[in-house]
């Protein structure tokens, strides 16, 4: 699709939607393209420029986005922090003793490898991984 702008004879402006650059050309050949206002057929496609974003501004979005997510992270990895207990790479085992023992209601966090983690899944025990932002990167 392509939107071009449009003016008439009777010098009033606006737009129009073709499907590719060739159909208005197709259409104003046919006299299929009159103006809005005035009804004319004499309606000529005017100078338009081009809605361009640059490099520049989409790594800029990009750069504020990512600075977004890591904040938030951070945010996540103190909560977790503040609120849970490091059990480091004991994780395996103190997750399995919250899930069979249901003796400790706090949670946890700590380390374990795609291996172990895919283990307590097919376990029934619920773990997820979360990225573990570094604290300096902020």
């Amino acid at each position: 699709m392509i939107k071009y702008n449009l003016i008439c004879e009777c010098e009033e402006t606006f737009e129009s939607w073709f499907s590719a650059a060739s159909e208005y050309d197709h259409l104003f050949k046919k006299k299929l393209i009159n103006c809005i206002y005035c009804g004319s057929f004499k309606v000529k496609k005017s100078l338009m420029a081009p809605n361009l974003t640059s490099k520049s501004n989409k790594l800029n979005e990009q750069t504020k986005s990512e600075k977004k997510i890591k904040k938030q992270l951070l945010e996540f990895r103190k909560y977790i922090e503040k609120n849970c207990k490091d059990v480091g790479g004991n994780f395996l085992q103190e997750a399995r003793n919250i899930h069979y023992d249901k003796n400790t209601s706090k949670g946890i966090y700590g380390k374990a490898s795609k291996e172990e983690t895919e283990e307590l899944l097919e376990e029934g025990i619920e773990v997820t991984t979360i990225p573990w932002v570094d604290k300096s990167e902020n």
